[in-house]
């Protein structure tokens, strides 16, 4: 009781979050996207108890949740995040490059270019998969409507984004016809829903869409908030979709909550956090674990942003940026 007393979980988006807190000890302000509430919701209990076991410190972790790029946004424009958790790095470089919050090396200060767990996107359907979706392609069909949470403002749907048109080259596609994929795709979307949990709600609760695109780590989670009404299809190509963190250096140094926030994100890599993952349908950089949770999670082919865009910084510039290739994409597609 005293833990769950002491966890303040907000999952509110950034410029709602209330950052009135009464804890012993310091507070620490996670800013996350959309879909991580529930790892961190444990994750956070574990570490506070551990926090207690080995500093002696009482401390108050407080979550935000929203559209990646929108938390990123926020706390450019203010927000005193102690701790980003994306699930993309162009998000923390941005924070990085137009706030100077936190050094533009900021992922070479933890394992892994600073990313604890991965997931991919896989395609979500209506249960016995009664419009035979199998792949990438079939979203583009004519007819077919599929659920995309927007790409400008968050990490999903730029997964979404970047799965399918890189699924489109390596499966012996040139980048023309990988726009004119990507752009079928999109023109199947009847709703853009501004983070990945409403888009969730918008396929699972009120019926909209005959197909989701998320993340495979919110598979279990809709099928136990909305029951088994719905199959995973695992297409033929996806992205590997790496989740960084980091310290936002002023502001925690500002309140002291350094030695807090880099110890916080430190532990992410231990065994009991690892552990908390697979659990939460995260996939664990332990390879040990990953082995032990190997029936959650599918050998699938997967490849990089570094791959097939040259990096997300790239990608954000080719296709994200204002007037960028998604941009065109989604104008030629409302014409239709």
């Amino acid at each position: 009781m005293q833990s769950a007393r002491r966890l303040l979980v907000l999952a509110l988006p950034a410029l709602a979050l209330s950052t009135a807190v009464q804890a012993a000890g310091p507070a620490l302000l996670n800013v996350s996207y959309d879909v991580s509430r529930e790892f961190y919701k444990d994750y956070n209990a574990a570490f506070i108890k551990h926090w207690k076991a080995t500093a002696g410190e009482d401390v108050t972790i407080n979550q935000s949740h929203g559209g990646s790029s929108k938390q990123a946004r926020a706390v450019i424009d203010g927000l005193d995040a102690d701790v980003v958790t994306m699930n993309q790095s162009s998000d923390i470089d941005a924070i990085a490059d137009k706030a100077k919050l936190l050094p533009a090396d900021w992922a070479k200060r933890f394992p892994n270019n600073a990313a604890p767990t991965t997931s991919t996107t896989v395609i979500l359907v209506r249960k016995g998969n009664p419009k035979g979706i199998k792949d990438w392609t079939d979203l583009a069909k004519p007819g077919m409507s599929v659920v995309i949470p927007n790409p400008k403002i968050t990490g999903n749907g730029r997964y979404t984004y970047v799965a399918a048109w890189g699924a489109a080259i390596k499966s012996g596609k040139n980048p023309a016809q990988a726009r004119e994929m990507v752009q079928a795709i999109f023109a199947n979307v009847p709703v853009f829903d501004g983070g990945g949990r409403a888009a969730t709600t918008t396929f699972a609760q009120r019926g909209i869409g005959d197909a989701l695109a998320t993340f495979e780590s919110e598979v279990n989670l809709i099928k136990a908030e909305f029951g088994n009404d719905f199959d995973v299809v695992y297409p033929t190509w996806s992205i590997l979709a790496e989740n960084p963190v980091a310290v936002v250096d002023k502001v925690a140094d500002k309140k002291g909550t350094r030695k807090q926030a880099e110890a916080y994100l430190k532990y992410l890599w231990s065994d009991e956090a690892q552990e908390i993952a697979a659990k939460h349908q995260l996939r664990p950089r332990s390879p040990a674990l990953l082995a032990k949770y190997a029936k959650d999670f599918p050998k699938v082919n997967l490849f990089t942003i570094d791959e097939v865009f040259g990096g997300w910084s790239k990608a954000q510039k080719d296709h994200f940026d204002d007037g960028a290739t998604y941009d065109q994409i989604l104008a030629a597609a409302k014409k239709k």
